[in-house]
């Protein structure tokens, strides 16, 4: 079968290898579609650290049971459509042991640091599995990415009365959006992409800001009435986006930072002091809590789910997707892999 396959830096192309078989408490899956994620065209790029070569690529999955290796309890289908939760934990280093395991400190993600799901079979352990009984494969392999910015969003402790400014609308800032409103919060979205910001009006947000065509302080100060937001979610990952969040929220508020910034960062420290500001990094997410959440939500049809898949492609496209991907992502929210065509 083919496989997607990130080669070296610069480099992906498609090979043939073996449909695996699954062990005792492993389930095969029956991939149908994969999402690109950003953290594909950083290790494209060279610019993500923890990524891994020779790697297949993928983690947002949507799937269908279709063989049951031993020791899989009953309330495993097959034919059960599901998406799956892509992070392996070592159990024992202090986060895991603190019951954080999203942020294990020899975590090994699908397609990055351990074989990724851009294939048509795969093998994963059946406590990874999710299912949904209404959600289509496609809307499955969005709910991985969408679960960042959920866990973004609860370690922010976002409530009702917060006003939220998320910078950056690709898919993760979408899903710190969705959250958000989905929590009562007023939201306010903010990307140089105006299309992207149309993808949030949809989910719900009333205010939007083009920091490329109108001042982003300024209407910051116009929107919260002179106190700046009390929660911002970094989801760019740039040194401008990271200082502006600081720069930006309110006194005694809350930063939330996802994106890798992909150069050091220099920060005026007095107004951490200042503001009394909490700064707080967000990696991931909590299986356990988040996808349930997000799948709930995408069951209830408030998603613009077409509107942020940019393109689907077939295995055989990926290659030269991912070179023009890697040399003009404007307009791109979410590529999906459909291993069906």
């Amino acid at each position: 079968m083919k496989a997607f396959f990130l080669t070296e830096i610069g480099k992906t192309e498609v090979r043939e290898i073996e449909v695996p078989k699954p062990k005792s408490g492993e389930v095969l899956l029956e991939v149908g579609m994969v999402g690109f994620c950003g953290g594909d065209l950083n290790g494209f790029k060279g610019l993500f650290p923890l990524q891994e070569y020779p790697n297949i690529l993928g983690h947002e999955v949507g799937a269908k049971v279709v063989e049951l290796g031993e020791e899989v309890p009953d309330s495993i289908q097959i034919g059960a459509k599901v998406t799956l939760y892509p992070y392996q934990n070592c159990g024992t280093c202090v986060a895991c042991r603190k019951g954080r395991p999203n942020a294990c400190k020899t975590n090994k993600t699908m397609g990055v640091r351990r074989p990724g799901a851009m294939t048509r079979y795969i093998t994963t352990p059946w406590q990874d599995l999710f299912e949904s009984k209404t959600l289509s494969l496609k809307e499955l392999a969005l709910v991985e990415p969408l679960t960042v910015g959920f866990h973004a969003v609860s370690r922010g402790k976002v409530e009702a009365q917060d006003r939220v400014a998320v910078m950056g609308c690709g898919i993760v800032g979408l899903g710190a959006v969705a959250s958000a409103l989905n929590r009562g919060a007023e939201v306010i979205a903010i990307d140089i992409d105006n299309s992207k910001l149309e993808i949030a009006k949809k989910i719900g947000v009333r205010h939007t800001i083009n920091p490329s065509q109108e001042d982003l302080h300024e209407r910051l100060q116009q929107i919260t009435e002179g106190d700046g937001p009390d929660v911002i979610i970094e989801a760019v990952g740039s040194p401008t986006t990271y200082r502006s969040a600081v720069e930006e929220v309110a006194f005694l508020g809350r930063v939330v930072c996802i994106g890798y910034a992909k150069a050091p960062v220099e920060f005026n420290t007095s107004l951490f002091v200042q503001k009394e500001i909490e700064i707080l990094g967000s990696r991931n997410c909590v299986g356990k809590i988040d996808f349930p959440e997000v799948i709930a939500y995408l069951e209830k049809g408030k998603f613009p789910v077409n509107e942020v898949i940019s393109k689907v492609i077939s295995i055989d496209q990926a290659p030269e997707t991912m070179d023009a991907w890697a040399k003009n992502s404007q307009g791109i929210v979410k590529i999906m892999l459909d291993l069906e065509i």
